[in-house]
């Protein structure tokens, strides 16, 4: 027992004068002189929440609180050090919020404790162009004499304020150019025109904000692995809400967001493959203007990378019918978050295709009969290109000198993949032109590869009969050789 409570009379010794702690031994008698003088750094004070929660002015300053004499509050002997500057701003905050004795003893708060190491770490901890300093200090963000708890609503670090706040620095053309000249400066205007905006100007403290999304003190660059906003780990950011059913309730929003978009061509390409050219979340939504596509805007943003689709798609007899019908275009077909791959399937009237979800057989109707002739094609082309395939790889095995009718095999693949983008045409004309090049290029490869077949069994059969005769004639010369040696023996005797 004797121990336990030398030990806590020793931690709020060394809170006392580590953080500037009033004790029973006086006021902050830095604050009474403040305060008669008008200082207006004094009447923030009293609303901060170290004020609230014990901490005097030598918290941050040093010296001596206790002390009426100006000379012994303000004595370097006493750890006086004036107004932090610099990096030495943080230094004094991370005294004790880096402390887990500090923080989770004496004062009971849930913050974290490593809020000064994150910060080392993220893109803000970089030097500034003054050199010897942080780009930014933790008052920066949260003010000095003034601060107050995350949730006041006059905190600049209240979700309400966060926009603002980093705007602060974001917005300023001058100060953004001297780090990043690539970064743009009008983030909080587009931020106000999203979805999210709108609501967090509203009032809705529920909605992301900059820190939502980038983090607070551990923000990194947006080409950092570990960055939130990394294009792989967005997705995951952006489930941190909309994965939550309980959440996005209130909102009448579904939650399968993230789960239809990982099983998706898009998701298998990005989460799966790695690549990290393919579209995530924010391609489609946006960054800080983010919001669901429109109905005449989803073509648009489904242009910016299939942009040939999207031009033949503008020229088609279904732009006008999709228009009439305010039918979004791509995501009529091709969904939205859980987009499937193209494949030849989808084309027809039958089985898996979407042709048929419009377009019956009675009454009679020429967009079936022209969805039912395109899978017609491409089936044709698909059988020319497997048979093809298969007689080139029978003459390969056989040994024969196929390299370049295998290689005009990319030119069917590639007919195959155009007449998938030339569908968007719905130009039955155009499409078969694309497909009978496919066609006709492995008519000619299959007519080769049965060439080499031919030619395998022309040279076996030739040379089993030229084996034949020269067995013959071996045979033969081997008798010759025998009579003439006969005849030469009975002639010496």
């Amino acid at each position: 027992m004797r121990r336990i409570i030398t030990g806590l009379a020793g931690l709020f010794v060394f809170v006392t004068i580590s953080c500037g702690v009033a004790s029973a031994f006086g006021d902050d008698q830095c604050l009474t002189c403040h305060e008669a003088i008008g200082d207006k750094n004094a009447a923030l004070f009293r609303k901060d929440v170290h004020h609230q929660r014990g901490i005097t002015c030598a918290g941050c300053h040093g010296g001596d609180s206790t002390k009426e004499e100006m000379e012994l509050a303000m004595n370097k002997a006493a750890g006086y050090i004036g107004v932090p500057k610099g990096d030495q701003i943080s230094e004094r905050c991370s005294r004790c919020h880096s402390s887990m004795a500090i923080m989770t003893g004496e004062f009971k708060s849930p913050l974290s404790r490593n809020q000064s190491e994150q910060v080392s770490r993220s893109v803000h901890g970089d030097l500034s162009t003054a050199g010897g300093k942080r780009i930014i200090q933790c008052t920066t963000c949260h003010n000095s004499h003034g601060i107050l708890n995350v949730k006041n609503p006059a905190s600049p670090v209240n979700p309400r304020n966060i926009p603002t706040t980093c705007a602060k620095c974001h917005s300023s053309a001058s100060f953004m150019k001297t780090y990043n000249p690539a970064l743009p400066i009008d983030q909080l205007e587009k931020y106000r025109t999203s979805v999210h905006g709108r609501r967090n100007a509203g009032g809705d403290l529920k909605v992301a904000e900059c820190a939502s999304c980038h983090g607070s003190h551990e923000i990194l660059p947006a080409n950092d692995v570990r960055s939130k906003v990394y294009a792989s780990n967005l997705p995951a950011t952006c489930a941190t809400c909309h994965s939550d059913a309980a959440y996005m309730r209130g909102y009448k929003l579904p939650s399968d967001q993230l789960e239809k978009f990982s099983g998706s061509v898009h998701g298998v390409a990005l989460l799966k493959k790695g690549d990290k050219g393919a579209p995530s979340c924010n391609d489609c939504h946006g960054n800080h203007g983010a919001a669901p596509p429109g109905i005449e805007s989803i073509s648009k943003v489904c242009g910016t990378c299939h942009a040939l689709n999207a031009s033949l798609f503008a020229k088609s007899p279904h732009k006008q019918a999709f228009d009439r019908k305010r039918l979004p275009e791509c995501e009529t077909c091709h969904g939205h978050h859980e987009i499937f791959a193209a494949k030849d399937e989808l084309l027809g009237v039958t089985g898996a295709a979407v042709c048929g979800w419009c377009h019956k057989q009675n009454p009679p109707n020429k967009g079936f009969t022209v969805a039912k002739t395109m899978r017609s094609l491409i089936d044709t082309l698909i059988a020319h290109e497997k048979q093809a395939q298969a007689l080139i790889d029978d003459a390969e095995q056989k040994g024969m000198e196929v390299s370049e009718a295998k290689f005009r095999l990319r030119e069917v693949r590639q007919s195959r993949l155009e007449s998938r983008t030339m569908v968007h045409s719905f130009d039955l004309a155009q499409f078969e032109e694309v497909v009978d090049k496919g066609r006709k290029t492995a008519t000619e490869i299959s007519i080769e590869g049965q060439q080499s077949i031919d030619e395998f069994y022309f040279r076996r059969w030739g040379m089993g009969v030229s084996t034949l005769i020269i067995t013959v004639l071996a045979v033969a010369l081997y008798l010759t050789i025998r009579r003439i040696e006969k005849r030469q023996r009975e002639e010496i005797k």
